[in-house]
């Protein structure tokens, strides 16, 4: 049972944190923005294991870094 908790928290961190990425550039809030990307570290770590374009994936936190420095540096 607890392996359906996992994936469900696992999901949930994912789905948080794209949702954190939507307010943070719809709002243009870096806070939200750094959120999100924390959030998504730990979801890009898992697919880092991966062996084939999976790994990909480990590179998309970096995307609401850059927001969150652009909006910050604008603001």
């Amino acid at each position: 049972m607890s392996f359906y908790w996992g994936g469900f928290i696992f999901l949930f961190i994912i789905i948080a944190s794209f949702l954190l990425l939507i307010v943070g550039i719809w709002k243009r809030l870096w806070k939200v923005l750094i959120c999100s990307g924390i959030l998504l570290t730990l979801p890009s770590l898992y697919f880092g294991g991966a062996e084939s374009w999976f790994r990909v994936l480990v590179l998309f936190p970096i995307i609401p870094f850059i927001l969150a420095y652009y909006t910050k540096k604008k603001v």
